[in-house]
């Protein structure tokens, strides 16, 4: 498996991680990053969709999708631009933002195993 692979099982496996957490523990998942508790079903929503998520870079791991490797290092970017401008608007806690920095350092990981990538022998 290649290192960009490798980024994208261990990321896959944060997702599966967050995601779960999300749908089980969902008002500890809230607190952790200084947000308010809730008894709406909308976080628990977006657990089974970061879940999901999850499933697609498991997938794509082992198979060397690099068309998908790449796709997601723009995602995982955006998620931190948007994130930023949630908390600059004052929609969200700064907190967001380290969340969104998770997503950056995986998508930075993958880019530069993409770039320093041996060439086939």
């Amino acid at each position: 498996m290649s290192k960009a692979a490798l980024s994208i099982r261990w990321f896959a496996v944060y997702l599966f991680l967050l995601g779960a957490s999300l749908m089980m523990f969902p008002n500890l998942m809230l607190s952790i990053f200084a947000f308010p508790g809730t008894t709406e079903v909308w976080i628990r929503v977006a657990g089974v969709l970061v879940f999901n998520i999850g499933l697609y870079y498991r997938a794509a791991a082992p198979a060397e999708q690099r068309s998908f490797f790449l796709a997601t290092i723009f995602a995982r970017s955006f998620v931190l631009i948007a994130f930023t401008a949630f908390v600059i608007l004052g929609y969200a806690r700064p907190m967001l933002i380290a969340i969104g920095s998770i997503d950056f350092a995986g998508a930075i990981w993958t880019l530069t195993a993409l770039r320093n990538r041996s060439p086939a022998a």
